[in-house]
């Protein structure tokens, strides 16, 4: 599979293996959607747990069962949660193409590239042991002039070089979509929670000929 003739500013490849069934999402339409789980394994051998999103036009739903492997490019989208007591940014690998891998055919693919802006003052910090962090939310543009908002962590010199730009400026990332888990304290009470962002691992200041544009969240097509 390949990226050519999809949306030149947010594009996303991955395979893994299905480690939690599809369920139904949503209907756009009369088009259902339906989300399920991977585990693309990085080469430490941990694995990053990410969310699918697929229409039922692109494939039978009942293909895409647990241990099945799977290879997908699309888009890395972002929407709002409003089930939850709080407004939540939820992010999920839109599919734009979707097949499955047989057993010799397992891939350990994992990468994404994005063109878009600045739309939060970036977060420097250092961690106990020294490293350099910054974190970064990036608005890539839709079409129907809708945004993604995709939270970025970049590490090293990058990151220092990152948090002396502006909000507003244009840049170009590459790298990978992880999980990660973390605790967030509610009251006397813990929960666990999964954050998704991309790992940064090269970045791009192209010329300013693009204007920002920053719209409301929104869920897919």
């Amino acid at each position: 599979m390949h990226m050519d003739g999809l949306p030149e500013n947010n594009n996303v490849a991955i395979a893994g293996k299905i480690v939690e069934e599809c369920v139904f999402s949503h209907e756009v339409y009369g088009e259902g959607f339906y989300t399920f789980k991977i585990a693309s394994e990085r080469l430490s051998d941990q694995a990053d747990i990410l969310p699918i999103t697929v229409s039922e036009r692109l494939i039978d739903k009942n293909q895409l069962r647990r241990g099945v492997c799977v290879d997908v490019i699309g888009q890395l989208r972002s929407y709002n949660n409003y089930n939850s007591k709080k407004n939540r940014l939820v992010l999920t690998v839109f599919a734009r193409e979707i097949c499955i891998l047989a057993e010799d055919e397992k891939k350990n693919i994992n990468q994404i590239f994005m063109n878009g802006f600045i739309c939060k003052e970036p977060i420097y910090r250092k961690t106990p042991f020294g490293r350099e962090i910054s974190d970064v939310l990036v608005a890539v543009n839709r079409a129907y002039n809708k945004s993604d908002y995709i939270p970025c962590i970049v590490w090293g010199r990058n990151a220092r070089y990152m948090a002396n730009l502006k909000v507003g400026a244009n840049i170009k990332v590459w790298g990978r979509v992880q999980s990660r888990n973390y605790q967030k304290k509610m009251g006397e009470a813990v929960e666990e929670r999964i954050a998704y962002e991309v790992s940064v691992s090269k970045i791009e200041i192209p010329h300013a000929d693009e204007k920002m544009n920053i719209v409301e969240l929104t869920t897919e097509e």
